[in-house]
C-alpha cells in the first residue's frame, strides 16, 4: 500500500483490533491516527479510550511512520473527527480514511490506492468509497461507478477535495438562495430533508461530521468512485455507536473486489444508482438520527 491511512478512534477496543489487523495486513507507510478523550466523569470512558490506545501501540509492528492526534478531553463526534480529519489531511496529500467499526476487505486498500493515483488531478472527482451503503452490489460491467452521493464507512480523499469541507456550512444559506440544491438532488423528498438537515446544520452546533462532508461535494459538484461490490462490514452495530440503532447492519457484508479493476469510460453520475440510493435515502428513517431529521422537517413545514 502506497498511501497513508487516517485511524479514527475512541472507546471500543473490540473493533479498533479488529479494524488495525486489517490495516496491518496492508502495512501502510504512514498511519495517522485520531483519538477522543473520554466523556467528563465516566470512568468505563476512560478505561475504554487508554485501551485503544495501548492496543494501537502494541500493534504497529510494521515498518510505519505513526502521527498521533489524541484528544485529552472529549470533544464530541463533530468536532473531533472534522477536527482531526483536518490535522490528517494538512499533513498528508492524500487519505484513506478509516474509522474503528468499518472493518475493510483487502482489496479495499489496493482499490483506493489505484484510484487515488488516477485520479489526483481531476477535480470532478472527490471521494473514493469502500461501500454502495444501502446495496450489497451494482450490476454494471464496470468495477466501479461515479455517483453524486459517496457512503464514509471506509473512504478515501485528497487535500484537495477536503479544502471544501465545514462543519458549519458557512455556505448553505447561498447555495441554497442559489437553487443549488434544486440541481443536485433527485426528488422533491430529499429536497426537503435535505434543507432541514443542512439548515439545523448550519443553525446548531452539529453533532455529527459526515453530512457536512456529503454537502461539501455535492455543492461543489465533486463526485464518488463508488466499487460496484461492498468492501466495508460494519462491525459497530452493537449499540456503542453514536448514531446508529443496534441490529440495523444494513443488510451489509464485506465481498472482495476483482483486478485489474475495470474503469468507467466516463466520468459522469450513474443516474439509475443516485435514483435509488436517494430513494433508499429518504425513506432510511428508522435510526434515531433521521428521526431527528424527520423532525426537523415537520417543524420546518409546521413554520413555514
Amino acid at each position: 500500500m502506497n498511501t497513508p491511512v487516517a485511524f479514527v478512534v475512541f472507546n471500543r477496543p473490540d473493533c479498533a483490533a479488529r479494524t488495525l489487523a486489517a490495516i496491518r495486513d496492508a502495512r501502510p507507510p504512514r498511519l495517522m491516527v485520531v483519538a477522543d478523550g473520554p466523556r467528563p466523569g465516566n470512568r468505563d470512558d476512560a478505561d475504554k479510550c487508554a485501551a485503544v490506545r495501548r492496543l494501537i501501540e502494541d500493534g504497529i509492528d510494521w515498518p510505519c511512520e505513526v502521527e498521533r492526534n489524541y484528544s485529552d478531553i472529549n470533544l464530541g463526534c463533530a468536532e473531533r473527527v472534522a477536527g482531526g480529519l483536518t490535522w490528517a489531511f494538512s499533513r498528508c496529500e492524500r487519505l484513506v480514511v478509516i474509522e474503528d467499526d468499518c472493518l475493510p476487505d483487502e482489496s479495499f486498500f489496493r482499490f483506493c490506492d489505484e484510484l487515488l493515483e488516477r485520479y489526483a488531478n481531476d477535480t470532478r472527482v472527490g471521494q473514493v468509497c469502500g461501500c454502495p451503503r444501502y446495496f450489497s452490489t451494482v450490476e454494471r460491467g464496470t468495477s466501479y461507478i461515479f455517483s453524486r452521493y459517496g457512503a464514509i464507512w471506509g473512504w478515501a480523499s485528497w487535500r484537495r477535495a477536503w479544502a471544501s469541507y465545514s462543519l458549519r456550512l458557512e455556505s448553505w444559506p447561498r447555495f441554497y438562495a442559489s437553487g443549488g440544491l434544486d440541481a443536485v438532488v433527485q426528488s422533491r423528498a430529499e429536497r426537503a430533508l435535505r434543507a432541514a438537515l443542512y439548515r439545523r446544520l448550519h443553525e446548531e452546533k452539529p453533532d455529527t461530521w459526515d453530512f457536512q462532508w456529503g454537502y461539501a461535494k455535492l455543492s461543489q459538484g465533486m463526485l464518488s468512485a463508488v466499487p460496484c461490490r461492498n468492501l466495508i462490514e460494519n462491525i459497530g452495530f452493537a449499540g456503542g455507536g453514536a448514531h446508529v440503532a443496534q441490529g440495523s447492519t444494513f443488510g451489509l457484508y464485506r465481498t472482495h473486489l476483482d483486478f485489474p479493476l475495470v474503469h468507467p469510460e466516463f466520468v459522469l453520475p450513474d443516474i439509475p444508482f443516485d435514483r435509488a440510493f436517494s430513494r433508499a435515502f429518504t425513506s432510511a428513517s428508522s435510526t434515531p438520527l433521521w428521526r431527528r431529521v424527520a423532525r426537523a422537517v415537520r417543524h420546518a413545514v409546521n413554520a413555514a
